[in-house]
């Protein structure tokens, strides 16, 4: 499992984000969460969201894009060890 430590605002915002989705709250009349609305409506149609799962899959979709921005950031070195050591974290997280 990996670590990411998210910015104060964005862990409200996704407080905040995981609350609307369990109630079905319409994201894109919210000020502050209108950003994420085109997210959260690719979210919604792949997961039924509930008081259960709803933070554990908000987890997941932020690990994924975290590990996203990790992989175009160019972190790791394009030689063979800088591969195999990506491959270590990206096996890391899974």
């Amino acid at each position: 499992m990996g670590l990411a430590v998210l910015p104060a605002r964005l862990k409200t915002e996704l407080f905040e984000l995981e609350k609307a989705l369990i109630e079905g709250r319409d994201i894109s009349a919210d000020e502050v969460l209108a950003k994420h609305e085109p997210w959260a409506k690719k979210m919604k149609e792949r997961y039924c969201f509930t008081a259960e799962n709803a933070g554990d899959i908000l987890r997941e979709e932020v690990g994924q894009i975290f590990a996203k921005v990790l992989e175009h950031a160019g972190v790791y070195k394009c030689t063979d060890e800088g591969r195999a050591a990506f491959l270590k974290f990206t096996n890391s997280i899974m």
